[in-house]
């Protein structure tokens, strides 16, 4: 596993619809050595769901983070934290997969 794991916090807010979801995933070593992507999502201020799915390697992981990453940009979530600054300056998956592995998140 990576010693800078990834972690991306996001929110979508839309007062005009009582809209105030949360989304997190993360990258999380298991017992066994393997990667598992966990996701937490809700309405903010809500316990919410949670779901993991475990891959073999940290690599298929990160793709998998990267895709929903993605797709979850695109329904017009933001990034609240250190992440924004990748959000705001639309950098490629590659780079943002870089920054997440050198810590710069």
């Amino acid at each position: 596993m990576s010693l800078y794991p990834f972690h991306l916090y996001c929110q979508r807010v839309d007062p005009t619809r009582n809209m105030a979801r949360y989304y997190m995933l993360a990258i999380q070593p298991t017992l066994f050595g393997e990667a598992a992507v966990v996701r937490r999502w809700g309405r903010i201020g809500s316990r919410g769901g949670e779901k993991s799915e475990v891959f073999a390697t940290e690599r298929e992981a990160a793709i998998h983070f990267l895709t929903i990453a993605r797709q979850k940009r695109q329904k017009g979530y933001k990034p609240v934290g250190s992440a924004e600054y990748l959000w705001k300056s639309k950098v490629s998956h590659a780079e943002f997969c870089i920054a997440s592995m050198t810590g710069r998140i």
